[in-house]
């Protein structure tokens, strides 16, 4: 049997990894850049998920073979007038901080009628410091007013998908994978890559 070929994802995030591990199945070695502790760390200086993911796919294709995969996604609330956006894991004041990100969102949510609010996520593929493709996905859905569940990570406890009751955090990842944003734009990633 014939070892897949690499994918690497240009993150740090253990869940991000577990999550696109999950979806890409036997097709490819998903490893990140914890296995390399040379990778650089990338700021992401970008307006955009677009912008955010050409950074980290880039630098990071400098300095490993073969192809690179970055994502950055992050939550549009309506009320906020989209916010936090590119800001979701810092939106709490401080970065990666999930419970004081949530915390956030429930007070400036305080008395919202429009509860509506979309994951987007943007994917890029890049191979020796040019990015080459990227792809878009999204999932539409509700904020509730206290989380629930203890599954999934970010705003999932906090975030009900059309046609469900539950949040992300109660359903859990099998579910999720189906339909999530980051689920959408990699099947249009690996899609992309079977015909290369």
């Amino acid at each position: 049997m014939s070892t897949p070929p690499r994918l690497i994802v240009a993150t740090r995030n253990r869940h991000k990894t577990a999550e696109i591990r999950a979806l890409v199945g036997e097709a490819f070695e998903v490893l990140d850049a914890t296995c390399f502790p040379d990778f650089p760390e990338v700021e992401e200086t970008g307006t955009t998920f677009l912008e955010n993911a050409t950074l980290k796919a880039e630098a990071i294709s400098r300095v490993a073979a073969g192809w690179v995969l970055a994502d950055d996604s992050g939550l549009e609330v309506d009320a906020l007038d989209g916010r936090p956006g590119v800001w979701s894991s810092s939106f709490g004041g401080v970065e990666g901080d999930h419970p004081r990100n949530n915390a956030r969102l429930i007070g400036e949510m305080a008395g919202a009628d429009n509860r509506r609010a979309r994951f987007r996520c943007t994917m890029v593929l890049a191979r020796d410091g040019r990015a080459v493709a990227d792809f878009s996905g999204s999932v539409e859905g509700t904020i509730t007013t206290e989380p629930a569940g203890c599954r999934g990570f970010g705003y999932d406890p906090l975030f009900v998908p059309d046609g469900y009751e539950l949040t992300f955090a109660e359903l859990g990842e099998a579910v999720k994978n189906t339909m999530s944003h980051r689920a959408r734009a990699l099947e249009k990633a690996l899609a992309w890559l079977a015909e290369q």
